[in-house]
């Protein structure tokens, strides 16, 4: 049984977990979204956030502090440089975790772990709206029309075969004709 158990091992030892996370948190911050599992991307959830917590002061403590999770230069200064200036006055709730399907190999569920504040599509309001299950009301749009007389020329066709020529798919009109006569 699971009771209080609040941290998902991820079929690993305490080593190998580590490193995977500190790994997944570098990719993350440097490339803005990563593509992984749904239950590694939780786990990298309750990892990270803490850590881009703490980037929002630059001292030298919160650099070191965060140097001991992550492990990479490139990454920190990344972090307490672009991301930071970013997620300043948000309160928390720095990652967004997208759904995306079941991979083939294995049908694991699949998702897409983002920094919020790096998705353009949703920021601008571009994205496409979820619609709604009730129907629309449509709306009835009132046009003045101008009624404009044009006379056209009508001609009559002179025999069956004309009625043929101009109609094709009537193909019993000369059957008719036939019987007629």
């Amino acid at each position: 049984m699971r009771h209080g158990k609040k941290i998902n091992h991820l079929g690993r030892q305490k080593g190998h977990r580590e490193a995977l996370l500190s790994n997944m948190a570098n990719s993350l911050i440097i490339h803005k979204r990563i593509n992984t599992t749904v239950a590694k991307a939780k786990a990298l959830r309750k990892f990270v956030e803490p850590i881009l917590t703490k980037s929002k002061t630059d001292s030298t403590h919160s650099r070191r502090v965060v140097f001991s999770y992550l492990q990479s230069k490139d990454s920190i200064k990344e972090l307490f440089g672009e991301v930071a200036t970013k997620i300043a006055t948000r309160p928390g709730g720095y990652t967004r975790i997208l759904r995306t399907g079941f991979r083939s190999g294995d049908s694991a569920e699949m998702c897409m772990i983002e920094l919020v504040d790096y998705n353009e599509n949703m920021l601008s309001g571009d994205a496409p709206k979820k619609q709604s299950r009730r129907r629309k009301k449509k709306a009835t749009i009132v046009t003045e029309t101008v009624d404009v007389k044009q006379e056209a020329e009508v001609t009559e066709p002179a025999s069956v075969e004309d009625v043929k020529e101009t109609n094709p798919e009537d193909v019993n009109a000369k059957d008719v004709s036939e019987k007629k006569d």
